[in-house]
């Protein structure tokens, strides 16, 4: 198995089980009385994000040189989005759930950014393509993600407005 395919799979398998996490956040938060907004939405950031690691195994050649220090620009992000995972603990789920009357997360990377997960998506679906070389994967792959994040960002911010209304 080639370098590109290593980091690709380990990559897959991370959002796999971020995914089986998010899904039992997502099943807990609704039993709690948790609302979904932006339902239609959802289903276009898995394609994205699915589409984005196949680009990455068809148009990298498999014995494509690693760029160490992009390598590790992106190992650094993995820590900062652990680090909003673990901030937004039974919370965080890749749907727009929010929870009627429940605090809104201000510590954490939410002490400096309202959304640091997009932040930190946006930086892994440049650099990740940037250390296999591959910068046109992180130009296209980049634009469809903003595209798709400032939609996600006017329903999520929708949905929160109560609670941060509710909050000052």
């Amino acid at each position: 198995m080639s370098a590109v395919a290593i980091v690709v799979a380990l990559v897959a398998a991370q959002r796999m089980a971020e995914l089986a996490y998010a899904a039992h956040n997502t099943r807990a938060l609704l039993v709690r009385g948790g609302v979904e907004t932006g339902r239609g939405h959802y289903p276009l950031f898995p394609v994205l994000h699915a589409a984005w690691l196949v680009a990455l195994l068809l148009f990298v050649p498999a014995h494509a040189a690693i760029a160490w220090g992009w390598l590790a620009v992106f190992l650094v992000l993995q820590a900062l989005r652990l680090w909003v995972i673990v901030s937004l603990g039974a919370y965080w789920t890749t749907r727009v759930i929010t929870l009627p009357g429940a605090p809104l997360i201000r510590h954490g990377p939410y002490r400096f950014l309202r959304h640091p997960n997009y932040v930190v998506v946006a930086g892994e679906i440049a650099v990740l393509p940037l250390a296999l070389g591959a910068w046109p994967i992180a130009l296209i792959f980049s634009l469809f993600n903003l595209a798709l994040v400032a939609w996600r960002i006017r329903v999520e911010e929708q949905a929160l407005a109560p609670r941060r209304q509710a909050a000052s």
